[in-house]
């Protein structure tokens, strides 16, 4: 109880803030860019995520944007989100549901990206995020067809899926463990263990190869990974795990050099070209709010210059 009233009003305080997001200009598509992106966001990020879809796409313009709505998006958030997201596609999560897949939890935005990769190179970009210089090694990926994850240490790489069971193991004891934990621990259920990848990785920001993976294999993945962990399988952080093994297990994957790219627990000024901003660490000390207003100014002055 009190957690949520600190966190709510953290929350207010920085959409004060950081309310002149709203006086920057719309984002521009590039339709020849070969990617889209796509977040899954509700009515409380909508200022979050106009931060993060706008640094991102000024270092990096989609050729499409989508946009799924939890449910608690209001027609104010739809015509802001019109407003400065012009040509962006509205889904609802309820239209990603399936019976083998958990509901909630973002699995929706996964199931969801497994329909758009048929057609494009797709980004998932969490709203707690922020763009804060050039990312090539995504521009590369994207040209490539290449999924990635943003990874946990340095020089990571993706790992046997055998190895990262056999640390799991060795972890996972206690009364109650992660759900995430549990089920490194069984990655030993899926088919073809013996010869599959695994990134320990965030799904907050990771992109996934046009082709990569279908919904019914998710699916499939699911109902094997439920078998064996059971009512945990609809725990936050399954929809995370099951987005490492697709990113792992595309043609062409790659972890993107950490801490270029890292949560805010290894966030250094000056080093890191991308954050995200995970809920354990985000308004503590005020640097999210601090590096956002930074963030604006720039962005308030390509929209002067744009004029």
């Amino acid at each position: 109880m009190m957690f949520r009233l600190k966190n709510s009003i953290a929350r207010t305080c920085f959409d004060y803030r950081t309310r002149n997001i709203y006086a920057t200009g719309p984002l521009r598509l590039d339709p020849s860019s070969g990617f889209g992106l796509l977040s899954q966001i509700r009515h409380a990020d909508l200022t979050m995520y106009l931060l993060a879809v706008k640094s991102f796409s000024s270092r990096l313009a989609p050729a499409s944007v989508h946009i799924v709505d939890d449910g608690s998006l209001t027609c104010e958030d739809r015509r802001l989100l019109a407003q400065h997201v012009p040509g962006h596609v509205m889904l609802r999560a309820e239209d990603f549901r399936r019976s083998d897949c958990p509901r909630g939890g973002t699995w929706e935005r996964l199931i969801a990206i497994a329909h758009l990769v048929k057609d494009r190179y797709t980004i998932q970009l969490d709203a707690d995020t922020l763009t804060l210089d050039t990312v090539p090694e995504v521009a590369e990926c994207v040209r490539t067809n290449t999924s990635f994850a943003i990874g946990t240490w340095d020089q990571q790489t993706p790992e046997t899926m055998k190895e990262r069971r056999e640390v799991a193991l060795r972890h996972v004891q206690g009364e109650r463990p992660h759900i995430q934990l549990i089920a490194e621990s069984r990655l030993d259920a899926l088919d073809n263990f013996d010869s599959m990848l695994y990134i320990r990785g965030c799904s907050g920001f990771s992109g996934f190869a046009k082709g990569c993976i279908v919904p019914d294999r998710l699916g499939a993945w699911s109902n094997q990974m439920r078998a064996v962990t059971g009512d945990r399988w609809s725990d936050w952080g399954t929809e995370q795990f099951m987005s490492n093994i697709v990113v792992a297990n595309s043609q062409s994957s790659r972890v993107l050099p950490h801490p270029r790219y890292c949560d805010c627990t290894r966030y250094v000024a000056g080093q890191a070209a991308f954050v995200h901003f995970i809920g354990t660490c985000r308004f503590k000390g005020g640097h999210y709010a601090k590096t956002a207003g930074q963030l604006i100014a720039r962005l308030s002055d390509i929209t002067r210059k744009g004029s």
